[in-house]
């Protein structure tokens, strides 16, 4: 047994210290193509950080009014749009001088699905020792969905420069009451899209 150990034993050495068959090599990296030395991978690098504060005056995307519709005209939508921008330092183009930021703006009527639960409790009356008695011993949530028409107000900014989109941003308001009303809506759903510019 124990011949056959050292047998085993000097096998497994001389397997050890035979020459290893595989050999290291490598092939060398190809040349760059021409064009690489002129090529600018910006997806390498990280994006600059936008200076909002830069942004001061604004003018509306191709030159054109937000368009208008049934629930509000183009003019009541400019107006909203132009308070709301207005009261973030953002003034309206001067004649004869570039603009910052390019508007956009519109309002889209859009179907929504509304949840509405009623709690409901049976009740009981009986007699006791002080007299008639009431009381709920348990309720019952009745879930009700019914569809509403909602106003959806979108504003978009576009660096004038290079035409990127700076920020997109939207808000919704009930699709009700008069035309006063819902002038103060709109103006109110844009104040709300708004709100979060710039960001700091």
């Amino acid at each position: 047994m124990r011949r056959l150990c050292l047998i085993l034993l000097s096998l497994g050495l001389g397997a050890c210290s035979s020459p290893n068959p595989y050999v290291a090599a490598s092939a060398p990296m190809p040349p760059a193509p021409a064009q690489a030395a002129n090529t600018f991978d910006a997806s390498a690098y990280p994006a600059p950080v936008r200076d909002y504060g830069a942004y001061r005056s604004w003018a509306w995307r191709n030159g054109q009014l937000p368009p208008g519709t049934a629930w509000a005209d183009s003019a009541q939508i400019a107006e909203a749009v132009n308070g709301a921008l207005d009261q973030r330092g953002l003034r309206p183009q001067r004649a004869n001088q570039p603009a910052d930021l390019l508007v956009s703006a519109d309002v889209r009527l859009e179907k929504r699905l509304k949840q509405v639960q009623d709690d409901y409790g049976y009740g009981y009356g009986g007699y006791n020792r002080y007299g008639n008695g009431y009381g709920m011993y348990n309720s019952a949530p009745i879930v009700r969905t019914y569809e509403v028409t909602v106003a959806v107000v979108r504003v978009n900014l576009f660096d004038a420069r290079s035409g990127q989109p700076v920020w997109s941003t939207s808000a919704e308001t009930a699709n009700q009451g008069s035309l006063s009303e819902r002038a103060d809506a709109l103006r109110k759903a844009v104040q709300k899209a708004l709100s979060a510019y710039p960001p700091s």
